[in-house]
């Protein structure tokens, strides 16, 4: 069965495992996070996998350096400031902003946590070197899904180029099946009860220093040359 790319919701299962890796500072749940930010008092976000000029020339250390440096790290600031000494406390960032979601009220609590988890886990999806055709286990699911890969890249594309405004294109699984959907703002599929692979970020400060309004270029140079499928693949367990 193909599947294009949709729009998602917010409601439905969710089923997100957790597999913890002893001594490897960036270890994970199938997402990749931290331990810090599976379960802490204060969340901290890690390190990034690679150097800030790792990417270039396809996403340039100063975009790295404001994208991670400022956006991200502001998101974690925030998200703890607004959990001080509440009964959140321990919870697993996924936890907050799952529970978020589910109170108008906590919309600023929601947006800023999942922009955490989200950035945290596309720092993660990319590597030097990366991109082009799907290897392993997911590969093999991107053609029973999508038929082919260049019909799964053409549709994570569209994801990402027809996300009015600001948002998120995700790979996910629900079920056995792969789909490509799109989100806005810091939504996130688990609301919905899929289960992320990749994402790519298309809020402007992801791109804009490289590419200014070429988000089409970005996106390309995101699928070519930086997808981790290393990390997809991971994420299959």
């Amino acid at each position: 069965m193909n599947h294009s790319e949709e729009s998602l919701g917010v409601s439905r299962r969710q089923f997100m495992g957790m597999a913890a890796t002893a001594g490897v500072a960036l270890t994970a749940f199938a997402a990749g996070l931290p331990r810090s930010v599976l379960a802490a008092d204060a969340f901290t976000a890690p390190a990034l996998p690679y150097a800030e000029n790792a990417l270039e020339p396809y996403i340039s250390a100063r975009t790295v350096s404001f994208h991670y440096g400022k956006h991200t790290m502001a998101y974690f600031k925030k998200t703890n400031a607004m959990l001080a000494n509440s009964p959140k406390a321990g919870s697993s960032l996924e936890e907050v902003f799952k529970d978020a979601a589910k109170d108008a009220a906590a919309q600023n609590l929601f947006n800023n946590a999942a922009q955490a988890w989200n950035h945290v886990f596309y720092w993660q999806g990319m590597k030097p070197g990366g991109g082009g055709p799907a290897t392993g286990d997911v590969a093999k699911m991107i053609k029973a899904s999508f038929g082919n890969y260049d019909s799964f890249k053409k549709a994570f594309a569209e994801a990402g180029a027809t996300q009015f405004g600001s948002g998120w294109a995700w790979l996910v699984l629900e079920g056995e099946e792969l789909r490509v959907v799109k989100t806005p703002n810091a939504m996130n599929p688990m609301v919905a009860g899929a289960k992320p692979l990749l994402t790519m970020d298309v809020w402007e400060h992801a791109y804009y220093l490289d590419y200014q309004n070429r988000r089409g270029d970005y996106i390309s140079a995101f699928l070519d040359h930086l997808v981790n499928w290393d990390f997809v693949n991971a994420n299959l367990a």
